[in-house]
């Protein structure tokens, strides 16, 4: 009887126990899953590569996690001397969502240019990091520019777009110029910043700053200039870009990143399956289960 009270007295406490089934459920099909590229504790997953450096050498503990936030620091650096990095993550993306959570904080290190001034960056659909050579400074890729107020009055928008070693189309024109500014609001200080990117394959991408969209465009792919040092096998003008990399640059200015998520739009398309998610866009059957 004793053991029936103590049974009854804890589920009036702590609710009734959720049976392994219940713990085990799947989600609906229209509740996103995010994954959690960064986990808040380590860099597992991600890869440096610093201009004129080895791929895996993190030069003065460049990026680094602490207290829970993805850091870019350079407090070990003498001067920045052009050494651009990027943090590669280890799985290569097609059609999804990539968000961050990023901030500026403290003064530029000695020696970087002054565009890089409270500048970063998300770059996706880029090479491996395995394919830069040991002086090239930016990947091949498309870059979500993330920038801060300068803290003068003057506009300053962030989710820009850039181009290294690569165009897109914009208003149904082949866009060349090397950035191209979003309609963002300017964001100064150190507050914390929202920037999602919706990526669909070889076709149009958005760019989001705290929930609203400030840039769109299309059809991303390898062309132009604004990058030094790759190998000419890597960069053939014209491919479309439908895949690739998705990596965190280094520009001399120190920032933090507390959340690098994404919703994979790839996936069991199969309604069936008890993984199937209705936002899918693309089909992999390999990833149903039954």
């Amino acid at each position: 009887m004793k053991r029936r009270a103590t049974a009854v007295l804890l589920t009036l406490v702590l609710g009734p126990a959720l049976s392994p089934a219940a713990e085990e459920a799947p989600s609906g099909p229209d509740q996103k899953e995010w994954i959690r590229l960064f986990d808040g504790k380590s860099l597992d997953g991600w890869v440096p590569k610093i201009a004129g450096y080895e791929v895996g050498e993190n030069f003065g503990d460049t990026f680094r996690v602490e207290n829970g936030v993805l850091k870019v620091a350079y407090d070990k650096y003498e001067t920045f001397g052009n050494r651009f990095g990027h943090l590669f993550y280890k799985t290569p993306f097609s059609h999804y969502v990539i968000a961050v959570e990023y901030r500026f904080t403290g003064d530029q290190t000695k020696g970087g240019p002054d565009w890089a001034y409270r500048n970063s960056g998300i770059m996706i659909h880029g090479q491996e990091a395995a394919t830069m050579r040991k002086d090239q400074d930016f990947p091949i890729c498309i870059e979500v520019q993330l920038l801060g107020g300068r803290g003068d009055g003057k506009p300053r928008s962030t989710a820009n777009l850039c181009t290294p070693g690569t165009n897109v189309v914009m208003n149904g024109k082949l866009e060349t110029a090397h950035c191209v500014s979003s309609t963002s609001k300017t964001y100064d200080g150190d507050q914390w910043v929202r920037v999602e990117v919706e990526v669909h394959g070889d076709g149009a991408v958005t760019h989001k700053v705290n929930g609203e969209a400030v840039l769109t465009y299309e059809k991303p792919q390898i062309g132009g200039g604004n990058v030094a040092g790759f190998d000419p096998a890597a960069k053939k003008d014209g491919r479309l870009l439908s895949s690739g990399s998705i990596s965190l640059q280094s520009e001399s200015h120190p920032v933090e990143f507390r959340k690098v998520e994404l919703l994979n739009l790839v996936g069991c398309t199969d309604k069936k399956a008890k993984n199937y998610k209705s936002y899918f866009e693309k089909s992999d059957a390999s990833a149903c289960r039954y």
